[in-house]
C-alpha cells in the first residue's frame, strides 16, 4: 500500500513540476531567448544529452546503492 500511495505522490509531483516549468514562459511575457539560441545552433541538443546523462548515472547509482543495502540487510538478519 505504501508503494502505491509514494509512486501516486511522485507522479502527481513531476506533473506538477512539469506546469510550474511552463509557467515561467509566461511570467515575463517575452519568450526565452537564450533557448532559442541555443536551439537555433543545435547546441540545445548537446544541453539534452547531457543532463540526460547525469540524470541516467543518478538513477544507476541510487539502484546500485539500494542493491547494497538490502543485501546487507538481509545479511545481517
Amino acid at each position: 500500500m505504501y508503494k502505491i500511495v509514494y509512486s501516486w505522490f511522485l507522479l502527481l509531483l513531476f506533473l506538477l513540476t512539469g506546469l510550474l516549468v511552463r509557467a515561467q514562459d509566461t511570467a515575463t511575457g517575452k519568450p526565452v531567448e537564450m533557448a532559442d539560441r541555443l536551439r537555433a545552433d543545435g547546441k540545445i541538443y548537446v544541453v539534452i544529452v547531457v543532463l540526460v546523462t547525469i540524470f541516467l548515472g543518478i538513477v544507476a547509482y541510487v539502484i546500485r546503492l539500494d542493491r547494497k543495502i538490502s543485501r546487507l540487510e538481509k545479511d545481517g538478519k
